[in-house]
């Protein structure tokens, strides 16, 4: 099994399933630009890894999926003299790096600020019982800048996402449940292991097809719905002759369970 640490993100695979884990529990798993870069850098790495089909993405320990940006260490690059060389982030889910594959945020705790972002950047989020989230920029007179403003309204609607971003009000996991923010909410202890069942559902079915159904869906909200068809379109035709296809038409029609190998 491949595994190997990112300085403060650790990255495994095991039975086609990446975890990667935000590993700075002295800080709430908050981000400094040194765990930015590597969880940047774990995404990619799941997303040229041929042994992974889907990821989990969580916190480490049990208080905290991630705090969101170390103020101490982000902000004050953030804030640099304008004359200076412009500080920038590396390309990640949050903003400039598109992974077709599925990603699951398990949420294990505080999922605030840059934290909740991530998840967000997620196709699954599923929450632990008593995890909360928010986006509470605006009470240090900053806005949600990993992407909150953009992906909230689209998950949520205009509304409920202002309420969201205009109060900075954290959410507790049962309601964010309520208005579709998370997919599932589990006890704690629960948490990966429901994770995984999601991932182990996913994988059952072809993986080209599982990207193919992302990639379509994502590009397809991005412009009109005959556009969107046509996107559809082109996918769906792409995977007509593939190896996967074939197997599993020949799997339903032989009532077996397909074998798919991502060709």
């Amino acid at each position: 099994m491949p595994k190997g640490r990112i300085m403060t993100v650790t990255y495994d695979v095991s039975d086609r399933i990446a975890t990667i884990v935000l590993d700075r529990q002295q800080a709430l798993n908050s981000f400094d630009r040194e765990q930015y870069s590597a969880f940047a850098e774990a995404c990619a790495r799941f997303n040229d890894d041929d042994e992974a089909w889907v990821a989990i993405v969580t916190g480490a320990g049990e208080r905290a999926f991630s705090a969101g940006a170390d103020l101490r260490d982000m902000i004050p690059a953030l804030m640099d003299e304008p004359s200076k060389e412009r500080f920038e982030l590396p390309p990640s889910i949050m903003r400039g790096m598109y992974i077709s594959k599925p990603l699951i945020a398990a949420i294990n705790g505080y999922a605030f600020g840059g934290g909740l972002e991530v998840a967000l950047a997620c196709d699954i989020r599923i929450a632990a019982s008593g995890a909360q989230m928010g986006q509470p920029e605006v009470g240090l007179g900053l806005l949600p800048g990993w992407g909150g403003t953009q992906r909230l309204p689209r998950l949520l609607g205009e509304s409920r996402a202002m309420e969201i971003m205009l109060t900075g009000d954290p959410l507790s996991a049962e309601r964010a449940y309520e208005i579709g923010l998370v997919h599932q909410v589990v006890e704690a202890d629960e948490l990966m292991d429901s994770a995984r069942a999601m991932a182990e559902r996913i994988n059952r079915n072809g993986p080209l097809a599982v990207r193919a159904c992302k990639s379509a869906a994502v590009r397809g909200m991005q412009t009109s719905l005959d556009e969107g068809l046509r996107i559809e379109q082109l996918y769906f035709e792409r995977l007509a002759y593939t190896d996967d296809m074939q197997e599993g038409v020949a799997a339903f029609n032989e009532r077996r369970t397909a074998e798919f190998t991502g060709s």
